[in-house]
């Protein structure tokens, strides 16, 4: 039993140690790839330290339902890889113990990270998910930091292209400036051109002041003219000469925060209890709609008589059943009572179909909202299940394949978590554009994961040679002579 004992806390401070390794090596090349794709919104910026510190917080969290599975796949399999190399698992079965059984602390503790994957995913990620958008929408509203290259035109004020030759570290001078002011539309650009200029903001931070000195601006009149006399003449531009000329252009320069309260509705910012509320509420909602625009469509529209008690419209159930020959009807008309009647039938029938296809939005809309909280509620508990499913691959898998270190792991814990991640966002797309049920897609991944680590394990389990090729040589000679008896039976 002490021996038993020394082995579960020897394999599972291995394990942990390779676990915790390997996560923050995943979150790290995880986090750069975020990163990469939101560099537009953080180079340039001139934001403070503080700000983006709290935005990779939140980028880290973001990244973890990724991380923890292929951090698990990978940690399995160097774990049992390594005890396959060192010929300590073998020692382990001598001793008549099962891999079964050599198994089991490490799926108790994986099992234990799979709940904490889900309170974090259920409690944390949604809070996460809610101040990061919040935190990339005040970064994208933010105005860049003005830094004024030489040589090159510079377009990072909006309405303004602004060139400079030259520039005096010294006194802070713009030498030969010349500056396009596209702000009221091209038609009617300004074209300045000035010896020197300054660039300085207002006290509020809220303005660009450009002070231009010994120039000339160029501005183009003819749209003013043919707005002002409706005439075509064509007048080119005016001409202004000035030694000294001022613009006060809007450059917001302050970090202001986005609304974090706009995106509490979103689905990625709800726990589970949410999540369930808000669909139950707008399920009931929509079936409400549905029933009341169906029974609008037969009472009282194209599929019902109306029949007029007052201002009262009767239910065709109610009233009374009297059959009409409509043709015969419609012939006692006039040409232009026949012609009239055409007209007020086509125009009921046109309102009636563009009020059902109105309605058809609604609906739409409403099952589009329902599907993005279903998804993300099923997502909140594929993730826990994730990570049992890729310790039952990688451990069997490591036990197989007996090489530790960060070779072969490496290689084939990439290409299961891409086989993971291509079917997984399979599901997804399937679920978001109503192909498949949400379960089902979202599901996907699980279902087709689970077998492989089934099939895995129980090789591992009876030490059968999956990854030899001699073995499988054998196994197609024997297949080959089967199907040359079965060619050749008379």
């Amino acid at each position: 039993m002490k021996l038993v004992k020394k082995i579960d806390v020897y394999l599972l401070r291995n394990f942990l140690g390779l676990f915790f390794a390997t996560f923050f090596v995943c979150i790290f090349v995880l986090l750069m790839q975020f990163v990469w794709l939101h560099v537009k919104d953080l180079v340039g910026k001139g934001v403070e330290v503080s700000v983006l510190a709290e935005f990779f917080v939140y980028a880290v969290a973001s990244v973890v339902p990724l991380a923890l599975p292929l951090a698990i796949l990978l940690a399995s399999l160097i774990s049992f890889g390594n005890l396959g190399e060192k010929f300590e698992l073998t020692a382990m079965k001598a001793a008549g113990i099962s891999l079964f059984r050599i198994m089991r602390p490490l799926a108790i503790g994986i099992a234990f990270i799979s709940v904490g994957a889900f309170f974090f995913s259920n409690n944390v990620l949604p809070k996460s998910q809610m101040k990061l958008w919040a935190l990339i929408f005040s970064l994208r509203q933010k105005s860049p930091e003005l830094e004024i290259p030489e040589g090159e035109f510079y377009d990072g004020v909006s309405g303004y292209n602004i060139y400079v030759r030259h520039k005096d570290k010294k006194t802070g001078m713009l030498c030969d400036m010349m500056i396009y002011d596209y702000s009221n539309g091209f038609q009617n650009a300004t074209v300045m051109v000035a010896d020197s200029g300054k660039l300085a903001f207002s006290d509020d931070k809220k303005y660009l002041i450009l002070r231009l000195y010994s120039g000339e601006s160029f501005e183009n009149l003819n749209q003013q003219q043919q707005r002002a006399t409706g005439s075509q003449k064509n007048i080119p531009y005016r001409r202004e000469t000035f030694k000294e000329k001022q613009l006060l252009i809007d450059f917001d320069t302050e970090f202001n925060r986005y609304d974090e309260s706009v995106l509490e509705d979103q689905h990625v910012s709800k726990n589970v209890a949410q999540l369930v509320r808000s669909i139950d509420s707008v399920q009931v909602l929509a079936e409400q709609k549905s029933r009341e625009q169906s029974r609008n469509l037969v009472e009282n529209r194209y599929f019902g008589r109306e029949q007029k008690s007052g201002r009262i419209l009767i239910p065709v159930e109610s009233s009374e059943q009297t059959e009409y020959n409509i043709d015969s009807l419609f012939a006692r008309l006039s040409e232009v009572q026949q012609r009239n009647a055409m007209d007020v039938a086509v125009d009921k029938a046109t309102m009636q179909r563009d009020q059902v296809e109105y309605n058809s939005l609604l609906l739409d809309d409403s099952q589009r909202y329902i599907r993005k909280h279903e998804i993300e509620l099923y997502r909140k508990f594929t993730l826990a299940f994730a990570c049992l499913i890729f310790f039952f691959i990688g451990a069997p898998l490591g036990a197989i394949i007996r090489k530790g270190g960060l070779g072969a792991p490496v290689v084939i814990s990439v290409v299961m978590f891409i086989i993971y991640y291509i079917i997984d966002n399979t599901g997804y797309k399937m679920a978001r554009e109503a192909l498949w049920p949400c379960w089902a897609g979202m599901w996907l991944s699980s279902f087709v994961l689970l077998p492989i680590g089934i099939f895995l394990t129980y090789k591992a389990a009876t030490d059968a040679a999956l990854l030899n090729p001699e073995a499988w040589l054998k196994v197609w000679d024997k297949l080959k002579q089967k199907i040359q008896k079965l060619t050749h039976r008379p």
